[in-house]
């Protein structure tokens, strides 16, 4: 199990949950609370708000005496046989409940072999998908998403993406200039997600957060119609402040 670290708390959160795991995992028979603060330093409140979200992802289980166990999902996620399934199959759900938490789409995009890929979503229809009028591959400058994973590069790696993908104006909002773009990147806080305000497409906004485990470079994202603008804000906290669960299934 293996975090990239990035000074974030759905970090700190994913960090601390997998220390708890990490002493269940050790501990076959059961370990109860109280041992497991003393063996992992997690504070009682901190560890009780962890355990129960660890419960509610299938990741522990409490048994008859109240100690805690692991549970099918940690199991699932942790064998290499059907990993990839299990893990797309548990993240669905993971974005199901975040969706319904936060009253919108919610996305997981990742940066493979230089380009933005959008792995899963979960939609409905009140919380409409984004209309991708134009490839993602090629609007990361104008999307939440793409700022969030270029974000996450060093300046070398965002040159190299901008060299090979034409900062196209998309709307009257988007950016074309690389150096006022570059310039945003360097200095946007890693805490604070990254907007998306009618720049990719008229009539939606949308909203990022970093979601890197190991070495793999991803973020995690929503979208609402411009009629729910004013939500953003505080759905963008949202996700960011859940995002801690989607971060672990990553890093298990």
């Amino acid at each position: 199990m293996a975090l990239k670290h990035e000074p974030t708390a759905p970090y700190h959160s994913a960090q601390d949950a997998l220390r708890i795991l990490e002493t269940v995992v050790r501990h076959t028979t059961g370990v109860t609370d109280t041992e497991l603060a003393r063996h992992t330093h997690i504070g009682m409140e901190r560890l009780t708000s962890l355990l129960r979200m660890l419960r509610r992802e299938g990741y522990v289980e409490q048994v008859a005496d109240g100690a805690y166990v692991t549970g099918d999902a940690l199991a699932r996620l942790g064998s290499a046989q059907g990993r990839e399934q299990a893990l797309r199959e548990h993240l669905q759900h993971t974005l199901d409940r975040l969706r319904d938490s936060v009253g919108a789409a919610v996305y997981i995009s990742r940066y493979i072999d230089g380009e933005v890929r959008i792995d899963q979503f979960a939609a409905g229809p009140a919380t409409p998908v984004v209309n991708e009028w134009v490839d993602f591959r090629f609007s990361a400058h104008a999307t939440a998403i793409g700022k969030s994973l270029l974000g996450q590069l060093d300046h070398n790696g965002r040159r190299d993406h901008l060299s090979r993908h034409k900062m196209a104006r998309l709307t009257s909002r988007t950016i074309t200039s690389d150096r006022v773009l570059l310039s945003r990147l360097a200095s946007q806080p890693p805490t604070v997600p990254h907007l998306d305000l009618q720049e990719y497409a008229v009539g939606t906004v949308c909203a990022a957060v970093p979601i890197t485990a190991g070495s793999s470079v991803g973020c995690l994202a929503l979208s609402l119609p411009l009629e729910h603008a004013h939500r953003l804000r505080q759905a963008a906290d949202a996700l960011n402040r859940n995002a801690a669960p989607v971060l672990l299934s990553l890093a298990i």
